[in-house]
């Protein structure tokens, strides 16, 4: 008995070490990764720029700012960071002020406060300003605004530009959504892309560069560094890597998700989408919504790769507090065959048929209305829905980009 015993523990250790080995083979390499084990050869004796913030991390979530502070080749001179500052800790829309570290003396430029773009002041004794942040891969998400903007500012500069690429949580594959039309660019919607792209930040990069989307055609001398092992069939959770919460709202891999499902409807503030719970993004509720009536009508649709369950919940904060909301739970079961944004309008079309005189946009305040087609990039889509409240009647407009939009960013795939 022994002897088995002995040999059975044997075999549950090699099946433990083995499964790690297969994880560790599996792990994403990140640009920041891949341009330290080349001990930054790129930047030797030059000054950089850092545009950085808390979810810059190599894969073993030691900080860009940190190995490049202590870096020996090159050195560290300024650090920009973009909405929720650099440490993330800032609300969303809330403006943040610039500082100096007091310990290494290196300055700390806000571009989501008295500016969104580095100004030249702000870039003296700069030679290249390297860019290393985690988006969602979802167009209103702000970071990637600044990224375009820091761009043209190093063009502006004679600076180079180089960006450390990370992976698109939502994966290399799915493109959703119009693209941009000229009157509803703003810095939510800064770039004439499809709602879901479908790209890495340095892919975005370079599309951007080369497609002259950046202000009066500016081209930057721009340099990706590529990840390793990345494929386009990945999500966040197939690449090995550790998900650091882009901002206090996307705390886990799954939430990008969630966002575009609901983050649209969202800046209505008229339906709560769990952000004020512990649920951000995974809820469609409101105070006078029967939550089983509802999961039943929109079960009944029978959507792609998702299901809803009746929830009720108090918000912790904001608008609702200490009231109880009744709705549903979005829960996502086939991450690749579901559509994501049409999710919301079809909880629009369901509201309006079972609450007639809750139709949304008859009822909401009219700058939150601005801001909605500012994220959607258009009116059009609001005006059309309005008639008759018809997912039907939008799914052309949502549509009619994607295909030649697949075409245009094929040309900058880094990725297979």
């Amino acid at each position: 008995m022994k002897i088995i015993y002995t040999h059975l523990k044997l075999i549950i250790i090699i099946l433990i070490y083995s499964s790690t080995l297969l994880s560790q083979s599996k792990k994403v390499l990140l640009g920041i990764d891949v341009l330290e084990k080349e001990n930054y050869s790129i930047l030797t004796g030059k000054n950089v720029g850092l545009i950085a913030n808390h979810t810059s991390v190599n894969s073993k979530l030691i900080s860009t700012y940190d190995l490049f502070k202590n870096a020996k080749n090159f050195k560290l001179v300024a650090v920009f960071s973009p909405e929720h500052g650099f440490k993330g800790i800032s609300r969303s829309g809330e403006l943040i002020d610039d500082y100096i570290d007091t310990t290494t003396g290196i300055k700390f430029y806000s571009l989501y406060g008295k500016t969104l773009k580095p100004t030249p002041e702000m870039l003296k004794g700069i030679d290249v300003l390297v860019y290393d942040i985690q988006d969602i891969g979802c167009r209103s998400y702000t970071y990637i605004s600044t990224l375009g903007l820091a761009m043209e500012a190093a063009a502006e500069n004679n600076i180079e530009f180089v960006v450390l690429d990370r992976p698109n949580p939502l994966g290399g594959l799915r493109i959703e959504g119009n693209i941009v039309e000229d009157n509803f660019i703003s810095f939510v919607s800064k770039f004439k892309i499809p709602y879901v792209y479908g790209l890495t930040c340095g892919e975005l990069a370079l599309l951007l560069n080369e497609e002259k989307m950046l202000s009066n055609g500016l081209k930057c001398k721009l340099l990706v560094v590529k990840m390793e092992g990345w494929k386009r069939w990945m999500k966040f959770d197939d690449t090995g890597l550790i998900w650091i919460p882009t901002s206090a709202n996307v705390p886990d891999s799954k939430t990008p998700f969630y966002l575009v499902a609901t983050g649209i409807l969202g800046e209505l503030n008229e339906i709560s989408i769990g952000i004020s719970y512990t649920l951000p993004f995974q809820t469609l509720a409101a105070e006078w919504i029967n939550a089983d009536t509802l999961a039943k009508y929109m079960n009944a649709l029978n959507l792609d790769g998702v299901i809803f369950r009746p929830i009720s919940y108090k918000p912790l904060y904001g608008k609702w507090q200490n009231k109880i909301l009744n709705g549903v739970q979005i829960h996502i079961y086939d991450f690749n065959k579901v559509k994501l944004i049409p999710i919301q309008f079809y909880f629009l079309e369901t509201i309006a048929k079972l609450y007639p005189e809750k139709k949304i946009f008859n009822i909401v305040d009219t700058t939150r209305i601005n801001m909605f087609d500012k994220v959607l990039g258009t009116d059009k889509i609001r005006l059309e829905f309005s008639r008759r409240y018809k997912v039907d009647d939008i799914i052309s407009i949502l549509n009619k980009d994607i295909n030649n939009f697949k075409i245009l960013s094929k040309k900058y795939h880094l990725y297979k």
